[in-house]
Formats: structure tokens, C-alpha cells, sequence
């Protein structure tokens, strides 16, 4: 299947980091016009790649008003958003990841701001530059979203509220032709997933958990939010698709 994206615009959130990159790689060889955004130094971060077809953006998506400035600004450069990829997110490293009397609250409200509330600023404020035709929208939660693990509460919290949150919008807009799917990668092999790991036997009893038997790669994440932006998957809304070789699908999590 060759999907292609010539005469879109996709904008592409958390769009410097390992997951976000591949994303806009993918839609860059795909013929779409990317807006690649993140919190700062977007242009700096991806200066590797050099093609007019690429705008950066920096701004903050807990910040309501930031996100409907930038929104009309990149439709007004581009013309138009035909899909946006919530990327952006944030988790804790090894050293926050505590039982939930010990959370620290600070990171609580943190994750939810990113990862939740983000989500929904940027979904709000693209809706009314897509085109009438319809558009896309893909959230990336996590398998995490999906069976909670330990010392994390946040997260797991933030991940099943984004995949509810995009039920709900894809309910509701349905009438407007824009289709909302949530990817929920397993574990991935990029930077701060392979600092988290970096202890052999910490990698080891991780892998073992993957029915694969490895990590993902950026790549294989981005390959799957582009199938869901395509017309391959016009009768696609409402659903949620696991990328982690196969963690989910007997519990492997529950063990974990």
C-alpha cells in the first residue's frame, strides 16, 4: 500500500523527539507538508531536515491561548491543517517513579497538564481550520493507557484519559468528516527508553515481557499514526491500535 500525502498539511506535536521525528520523516517522504512543533528550539532540533516542505513552531500546549494563536498562525501560513498528531508528552524518570502515596503531586499535575490537557487544547483549537471535507485526528497514548503499570499513576491515569478523550471526539465529530484514533506504542527503542533500561538485566526482564521479544522502533510508531491519517482508513474513528509486539494481548502487563 503506497499511502501518500501530496497536498496535505499535517501538524505534528513533540515533534523533536525520537517518536515525533519519525513521525514527521514519515509524512515528509509522503509527500505531506508538515508543521513540526514543540515546546522550544523546534527549528534547531530538526535543522537536519532541510526541505520546504517542513515549518517549525515552538509553543507550549498546556498554555490555552498560545495553542489558538499557533493554530491560526499555521493555517494561516499553510492554508489550511488536514491532520494533527498529538504526540507531545511527558512521563517520570526512574527516580520520580514511586507508589501513589508517594507521588510527588507536582509531577501529578505536571503529566496530567502535558498529557491530558494538551491533547485537548490542541484537538479544540485545529478543529475550525480543517477543511469542511474532513480531517484527522491521531492521539498517541500508550499501552500504558491500557494496562496500567506500577509506580506511575499519573501516566497511566493521562494515557486512559486520552483514549476516552478520543472516543468522545470521534463521536462527536463525525458529522464534521474529521476521524480521531488514538496508537498506543509499547515500549520504544529511543533515548530516554533506552536510559530507563540501560541496566542488562533491567532490558533483559523488560524484553521478556514483549511476546516480539524486542523494543520498537520510531519508525514502526509513525508507520502506523500515517495509516490511520490515510484514506486507507476512512471507516476508521473511535479506536485505539496497540504498536508493542504483542504486550497487551494476553496480559503480559498485568505481570510487569
Amino acid at each position: 500500500m503506497d499511502i501518500r500525502f501530496e497536498n496535505k498539511i499535517v501538524l505534528v506535536t513533540g515533534a523533536a523527539g525520537g517518536i515525533g521525528r519519525a513521525i514527521v520523516q514519515g509524512f515528509l517522504e509522503s509527500g505531506a507538508t508538515v508543521a513540526a512543533c514543540d515546546l522550544s528550539g523546534t527549528k534547531e532540533k530538526l535543522s537536519d531536515m532541510k526541505t520546504p516542505s517542513l515549518f517549525c513552531y515552538d509553543f507550549d500546549i498546556t498554555d490555552a491561548d498560545a495553542v489558538e494563536k499557533a493554530m491560526e498562525k499555521i493555517a494561516a501560513d499553510c492554508g489550511k491543517i488536514d491532520v494533527l498528531v498529538n504526540n507531545a508528552g511527558i512521563n517520570v524518570g526512574p527516580e520520580q517513579r514511586k507508589t501513589v502515596e508517594h507521588f510527588d503531586d507536582n509531577w501529578w499535575h505536571a503529566i496530567q497538564n502535558v498529557d491530558v490537557n494538551g491533547v485537548y487544547h490542541c484537538a479544540k483549537h485545529v478543529i475550525p481550520h480543517m477543511p469542511e471535507n474532513g480531517g484527522a485526528i491521531i492521539n498517541i497514548s500508550s499501552i500504558v493507557g491500557l494496562v496500567p503499570l506500577r509506580n506511575q499513576c499519573s501516566f497511566a491515569a493521562a494515557k486512559a484519559a486520552v483514549i476516552n478523550l478520543t472516543k468522545a471526539m470521534a463521536l462527536e465529530m463525525a458529522e464534521k468528516h474529521i476521524r480521531v484514533n488514538a496508537i498506543a506504542p509499547g515500549t520504544v527503542g529511543i533515548a530516554v527508553t533506552n536510559e530507563l533500561w540501560k541496566d542488562n538485566s533491567a532490558m533483559a526482564g523488560l524484553l521478556s515481557h514483549i511476546p516480539q521479544g524486542r523494543q520498537g522502533r520510531p519508525e514502526e510508531i509513525a508507520n502506523a499514526v500515517l495509516f490511520m491519517a490515510s484514506d486507507a482508513a476512512s471507516y476508521i474513528t473511535g479506536t485505539v491500535l496497540p504498536v508493542d509486539g504483542g504486550w497487551t494481548a494476553g496480559g503480559f502487563a498485568r505481570n510487569f
